[in-house]
């Protein structure tokens, strides 16, 4: 990052931590007074708060074009022919101040790569976080391991790190905290209970580009870092992901697995395939995206901050609605979704789905989350299956059963609302509009009772 980008960075960021404490010294209004005065809710034929689409998203820059069609007429579209993915790792790797990056197909193979290289084996168990998108158990099930659910912090979206203890047995072999939203898992704690119990952590920072904790990028505080840019990211490719690190040796085997366990710096030639490994490569035309992607990656990681910031100051009052908290040393999120938790208690009891519709209807495109993951039927299909009955006795599934509860997690599921972030990339006024929405329904929440 340049000197001046740091800088207007740096200024940004204290502004925006004045403009909140303005707020809270009342020097500023907290939130918009609508109220009734707003009229009839627009799920009730009224007129809605807005009328405007959000920003689309992907965005395409036209100057990378000539670089697509070039790396198309000249053939080589796979890395062992190019040079266009060895220079995104280099590129990406600088930008999140780590010493490699290794470049996959997609996220899910990237969490495959990292699971793989630190020796999660068939029989071992994963402590994960069950907030998260349906990956990041999925790669632990098919490493024939047992993804192991510790509750979450209702408050940070996060796993909670004073629940992972509890879940750990003779078997337990790594962490897997997700950055879930592109909000910090509290990686202190995280890594002092790995140290004591001699365990490696890979961190599901699939949603966390730029996040921060403790002014370190997350994806840099474990032992490997994974990034999915699927088409809905941050920095998006249709699909891609990454893995980084700081080790030579375990990112040399990261790169020999991916590649179809060819040989590869401290992996040694003793034969053509010194290692098994599989084919998870990225393409050249992924990486020509990424780094056009890349070039508005910081500035809009900037807009989403100062106007996740400011939506936050506008919504803090509403009774009922709160909204997420930065875990403990987390210094920034890469918003990829800015979520807050509903009461219905404070808004007359009214269901939530029933509040999303309301506020859909005002123009403001939301969604309620991700729902209680560990328990899904797939998780019961593997612990069914043949292979699952060997590997684990009885005893152990029994208890794996018994165990899979997660009250806070449950409870989240039920409460959590969810923007996306391109609605963040807009400007001021359309965070007034989702806080004006969100009042208007508060204020007329007898007419949806």
């Amino acid at each position: 990052m340049n000197k001046t980008n740091q800088s207007r960075r740096q200024f940004m960021a204290t502004t925006c931590a004045g403009t909140v404490a303005a707020i809270a010294a009342g020097a500023i209004p907290a939130r918009a007074q609508m109220g009734k005065k707003a009229g009839t809710l627009a799920i009730l034929g009224g007129q809605p708060v807005r009328s405007k689409s959000w920003q689309s998203w992907p965005v395409w820059n036209r100057d990378a074009e000539e670089e697509m069609i070039s790396v198309l007429r000249s053939g080589n579209w796979f890395r062992g022919r190019g040079t266009k993915v060895s220079e995104f790792e280099e590129k990406y790797a600088a930008l999140m101040g780590t010493k490699r990056c290794l470049a996959t197909s997609c996220g899910t193979t990237a969490l495959l790569v990292a699971l793989h290289t630190l020796g999660i084996d068939a029989g071992d168990e994963v402590i994960v976080a069950p907030y998260t998108f349906i990956a990041t158990y999925n790669v632990v099930f098919l490493t024939k391991a047992l993804p192991v659910f510790a509750d979450t912090d209702q408050e940070t979206f996060t796993i909670n790190p004073d629940k992972i203890e509890e879940k750990i047995t003779e078997r337990t072999k790594a962490i897997l905290p997700v950055h879930i939203l592109g909000l910090p898992a509290d990686m202190n704690k995280i890594n002092a209970i790995a140290k004591k119990h001699n365990l490696v952590v890979i961190e599901d920072a699939c949603q966390a580009w730029l996040a921060e904790y403790q002014n370190k990028k997350c994806g840099t505080l474990g032992d490997l870092g994974c990034f999915s840019f699927q088409n809905s990211k941050n920095l998006p490719a249709g699909e891609g992901g990454a893995v980084i690190g700081n080790d030579d040796e375990i990112m040399d085997r990261c790169y020999s697995f991916h590649s179809c366990g060819r040989p590869y710096g401290s992996v040694k030639r003793t034969s053509n395939y010194p290692i098994v490994g599989s084919n998870r490569r990225m393409t050249e035309f992924q990486a020509v995206i990424l780094m056009s992607q890349m070039e508005r990656i910081e500035m809009d990681a900037d807009t989403r901050l100062e106007n996740a910031l400011y939506l936050t100051s506008k919504i803090k009052d509403i009774p009922g609605i709160i909204p997420y908290k930065l875990a403990n040393g987390a210094t920034r999120s890469a918003y990829h979704l800015y979520p807050f938790r509903y009461k219905k208690e404070q808004f007359d009891g009214i269901p939530r789905e029933k509040f999303l519709a309301a506020l859909k209807a005002e123009g403001i495109s939301c969604a309620g989350g991700y729902g209680p993951q560990n328990k899904d039927g797939l998780i019961e299909q593997a612990l069914n299956s043949r292979g699952y009955k060997r590997l684990f006795s009885e005893k152990r599934l029994k208890q794996y059963r018994e165990e899979n509860h997660l009250p806070d997690n449950d409870q989240l599921c039920k409460e959590a609302v969810w923007f996306g972030q391109n609605m963040l990339l807009g400007d001021k006024k359309d965070m007034d509009d989702i806080a004006n929405g969100i009042l208007k329904i508060y204020e007329n929440r007898d007419s949806l009772v």
